[in-house]
């Protein structure tokens, strides 16, 4: 099951308490205190998991804490530290105060692990308070208590290119026929319920993601279908590759649309690094009709990096596509 958001609680361990207490042993008349110190209770760290793309482990499982630090004991042994909690979750998650919804962490790179909430420390054993006028102190100190937090987890998936569209317009095909994702495709609205991830080759020494995020409609950015659930997903990519129904009556009109949505959303993807892809073209009647749309397109939209048009069942124009899409992410990342 695919989940990318739900919120937990989170506590460090407390510290464990300091030990009380005084030498005892054969032949030695005036011991003196010899309690040790309580161990430091167990830290939160969170790692990227590079094995894992969702969230769903975290269902039903709210709280989670750190072990507290164990008492100090006789002859001056220190108490045990308590154990870290480390909390895997996928690459892109963040992690914010579900009160305020201020960002804590952001693991947006592999292999990044963060500690979000230090543990208790453990308190001092009576050793530490002997003194000249105090030869027999029977106090120790208390360990201090962790930290508890209550954090929304958003996990916004990280990929090169993001595939933007109506329902049903053919990036499901798309994905499937340039990468090793296998979405459900059918003929009807939001076939895809949940993004997907796909690997595109394109030789032999470079590669990119594809993310083929649900269908966007009309009211996306105010909630409307699947809405803002998956949009946040867009925010990350590199380029926006526009995926258009060439047999629709006005592609033009919804590849407006859907940028206008999208500015909505956020308008920092007002400058991000596009292309255009024309489907379904082995269903298109006149080869002319495509010029038109095209010619259209390169009007309204001049900062277009392509437009190309393709058949994901017949792979015409695919390796074009994959070409295309490799200059463009090369001439980012330049």
């Amino acid at each position: 099951m695919f989940v990318d958001s739900t919120d937990i609680f989170i506590s460090s361990g407390n510290g464990g308490a300091g030990a009380v207490s005084f030498r005892r042993e054969k032949f030695v008349t005036a011991g003196g205190p010899d309690g040790g110190d309580g161990g430091k209770g167990g830290d939160v760290i969170f790692e990227v998991d590079s094995h894992t793309n969702t969230l769903a482990r975290f269902r039903g499982i709210k709280h989670h804490k750190a072990k507290n630090g164990q008492p100090g004991k006789p002859k001056n042994c220190k108490g045990k530290d308590g154990e870290d909690l480390i909390i895997k979750v996928p690459l892109g998650t963040q992690i914010l105060d579900f009160r305020n919804k201020e960002l804590l962490a952001d693991l947006c790179k592999p292999d990044m692990h963060i500690k979000l909430l230090n543990g208790g420390k453990g308190g001092l054993g009576n050793t530490h308070f002997k003194s000249a006028t105090n030869q027999a102190p029977t106090y120790a100190q208390k360990g201090t208590q962790g930290q508890t937090i209550h954090i929304q987890l958003e996990l916004k998936l990280i990929a090169d290119v993001g595939l933007v569209g109506y329902p049903n317009v053919g990036k499901s095909s798309l994905i499937s026929t340039l990468s090793n994702a296998r979405p459900e495709i059918a003929n009807y609205e939001f076939t895809t319920l949940t993004p997907h991830l796909g690997v595109v080759e394109v030789d032999m020494l470079y590669s990119f993601v594809m993310a083929d995020i649900p269908g966007i409609i009309d009211g996306a950015s105010e909630g409307k279908g699947l809405g803002l659930r998956f949009l946040k997903h867009i925010e990350r990519v590199k380029f926006l590759l526009f995926v258009l129904d060439s047999t629709d009556s006005n592609p033009v009109t919804r590849f407006e649309s859907l940028c206008m949505e999208l500015q909505k959303f956020s308008a920092e993807l007002k400058n991000r690094a596009f292309g255009i892809v024309l489907s379904k073209i082995d269903i298109l009647d006149s080869k002319q009709d495509i010029q038109d749309i095209k010619a259209k397109l390169s009007a309204c939209a001049p900062k277009a990096s392509f437009i190309l048009e393709v058949s994901s069942i017949a792979h015409v124009g695919t390796k074009d596509l994959v070409f295309a899409i490799a200059d463009s992410l090369k001439a980012i990342d330049s």
